[in-house]
Order: C-alpha cells, then sequence, then structure tokens
C-alpha cells in the first residue's frame, strides 16, 4: 500500500511538473510572439561629396531651437548691461564716425545725415559680423556635445548665426528711433528689407560653414577670422557710399555680398539715390553660392569632427 501510494504521489507529481513545465513554454512563447522589435540606425562614415541632408535639420528643428537659446543665454550671461550691448555697439561706433567721417572728412552720405546713414548699414553689418565670428568657432566649442551623440552637425553654425537675431531686433528699434528723430519714412521699398536679411543671413551662415569646418583641421583659423572681418568691413560701403564709384565698378562691387546688403538696407529704409539695382543680383548670386559650396564642405568633413575635434 506504501508502495502504491508512492507511485500514485510520484504520478502525481510528474503530471504537476508536466503542467508547469507546458505552462512555462506557453508564457516563453507568448513573450516571444509580443516582443517589439525596435528600429536599429547604422551610422556609416560618408566617401566624396555627399548629400546635404536637409531632412534631418526639420527632424532636429526643436535641437536647433534649444541650441539658439543656448547661445542667447551664454552670450549675455553675468554680464552688467545684458542684451543693451547689442544696442550700444552699433549706437558708439556709428558717434565716433559721425565725429571723424561726417563732420571732418567730410564724406557724402546719399543726402541723407551722416548718423542714420551709417548706423543704417552698421545695423546689418554687426548682424553678419556676429553671427561669421561664432559660427566660425562652434564645432570646436560644442566638441563635447559632438563626441556623445548623433545630430545633424549643420545645426550647431546655424544656431549661432540664428542666435543673433535678437540683437538685430533690439539695434533694428532704435534704428527706428532714428528714423522718426530726422523724419525719414520708409516708402514701398521697404517691403524689401526681409530679403536684404535674409542676404546678409545666408552670407554669414555660407563663410561661417567653411571657417567652421577648417576651424577643427586648422586651430589657427581662429586667428584669420578677426582679421577677415575687419578687413571686410573697410570694403563693405559702411563709412560711405557705393555711389562713389562709376559704373560698371559699382556693379562688380556687388562681389562683396554685404556691399548689396548694406545699400540695399539704406535704399529700403532711408529711399536713397541711386539704388542698389544690379549690385543686388551680383551679391544674391556670390552669397548663394558662398551658402551651397561652404554646406558641402561642411558635410564632406563633417566625418572627421568627432576624431579631431
Amino acid at each position: 500500500m506504501a508502495g502504491g501510494q508512492g507511485g500514485d504521489l510520484g504520478e502525481g507529481v510528474g503530471q504537476r511538473m508536466a503542467v508547469v513545465s507546458e505552462g512555462l513554454g506557453t508564457m516563453e512563447e507568448g513573450a516571444g510572439q509580443g516582443q517589439v522589435k525596435l528600429p536599429v540606425k547604422v551610422l556609416r562614415p560618408s566617401k566624396g561629396w555627399i548629400s546635404l541632408k536637409l531632412r534631418d535639420l526639420w527632424e532636429y528643428r526643436e535641437l536647433l531651437f534649444f541650441l539658439t537659446w543656448r547661445d542667447i543665454k551664454v552670450r549675455y550671461q553675468q554680464t552688467v548691461l545684458g542684451a543693451a550691448w547689442a544696442i550700444l555697439q552699433p549706437l558708439f561706433t556709428m558717434v565716433v564716425f559721425s565725429l571723424f567721417f561726417g563732420r571732418l572728412v567730410g564724406v557724402p552720405s546719399d543726402g541723407v545725415p551722416y548718423p542714420i546713414f551709417s548706423y543704417a548699414a552698421l545695423v546689418p553689418w554687426t548682424f553678419f559680423a556676429n553671427g561669421l565670428t561664432t559660427s566660425a568657432s562652434s564645432i570646436v566649442g560644442s566638441a563635447n556635445l559632438i563626441k556623445k551623440v548623433y545630430f545633424p552637425r549643420l545645426v550647431v553654425p546655424i544656431s549661432a548665426v540664428l542666435s543673433g537675431g535678437l540683437d538685430f531686433v533690439l539695434a533694428f528699434v532704435v534704428l527706428l528711433g532714428m528714423m522718426v528723430y530726422f523724419a525719414i519714412y520708409p516708402t514701398v521699398n521697404v517691403v524689401w528689407l526681409p530679403f536684404f536679411l535674409l542676404l546678409a543671413l545666408v552670407t554669414s551662415l555660407g563663410v561661417g560653414l567653411w571657417f567652421a569646418a577648417m576651424n577643427v583641421q586648422f586651430r589657427d583659423v581662429r586667428y584669420v577670422v578677426p582679421f577677415l572681418v575687419q578687413a571686410w568691413f573697410f570694403a563693405t560701403p559702411i563709412t560711405y557710399p557705393s555711389s562713389l564709384l562709376p559704373e560698371p565698378w559699382r556693379t562688380l562691387y556687388g562681389l562683396n555680398p554685404m556691399a548689396g546688403v548694406v545699400e540695399g538696407f539704406r535704399w529700403a529704409l532711408l529711399n536713397t539715390e541711386p539704388g542698389p539695382g544690379p549690385m543686388v543680383f551680383v551679391s544674391g548670386v556670390v552669397a548663394v553660392f558662398l551658402l551651397v559650396s561652404g554646406a558641402y564642405y561642411f558635410r564632406r568633413m563633417e566625418k572627421t569632427f568627432a576624431d579631431v575635434v
């Protein structure tokens, strides 16, 4: 009887173990069927001249916004005057130029008071110069971020240029106040003003992309950029009008894209004569060439950024 009970007990335990094993198998099978397969993105180095992948910029638009906002906050962090520097920088420069070039030298100003003549040029120039300087050093300055995560590297220099938009708005408000003070009111030409601002942005970003990529390989580029900006300043009709040049030299002057921007700003806001004319077309072509070529060069070199920076 004991042997019979032991046999029954063994059979019962065996049956229960078989049921448990069958249940575990069913659970494992169900878990296998319900498992979610995550997409895997494989990153490989590019070769030669490759696509700009502009769709990636749209996918990372939130990152572009946050990096732009970060650059704005860092620029005026722990400063006494804060964003007021965006106004004081071109304003003090205008005062110096008005004293020396306007009064002492007597430089012509296309029929408008020299202070507003020079300040109307300094507003877009400051936006361009600051964007070029910050974008040229943006990749090296974001080395820690670039080494850790993947994102379109074009986001970094673009955000550096866009961060100067707040400075431009503040300086532009002062320009509007000066126009009211001098009783100068814009005409229908003002509708072209966004185009000239876009031309300044394209020029700044195009040149900035070239130097941002080169600055990773050659660190002495950071010493070249300030010298280039200073030389470019005197090559741009800021303290003098381009009308001093006869045609066709005035049109060829548009090979400097900022010449078209500066003269366009004056024409759109102050209604200066003569208008920029064909100079703007030449400046636009050169600016687009700088942007496209700079973007392709940047994309070709970005595969080395994480290793070299």
